[in-house]
């Protein structure tokens, strides 16, 4: 089933009758306008989930390398015996 240029001339008239020849350039050019802006949207969703996984894996690296050192002891304090 495909569409054939008959049913896109039918489509054609109906849209003319039902918005009218001056409207139809107008609501192209929102239909374009909402389009771009969907697809501007959806490659920024892309981008922050790429930039949040480079974000964690930066973290998860800075934590591996940053281990606490242990305290040294010091040396219990022995007095010295007089003679």
């Amino acid at each position: 089933m495909s569409v054939g240029p008959l049913e896109i001339g039918i489509l054609i008239v109906v849209l003319i009758l039902l918005f009218g020849a001056k409207k139809l350039p107008d609501a192209a050019r929102s239909l374009g306008r909402s389009m771009r802006i969907f697809k501007s949207e959806v490659k920024e969703m892309s981008n922050d989930d790429k930039r949040f996984e480079e974000q964690r894996a930066l973290e998860a690296q800075q934590t591996q390398t940053i281990q606490p050192q242990p305290i040294a002891q010091p040396e219990q304090y022995k007095p010295q015996q007089q003679p």
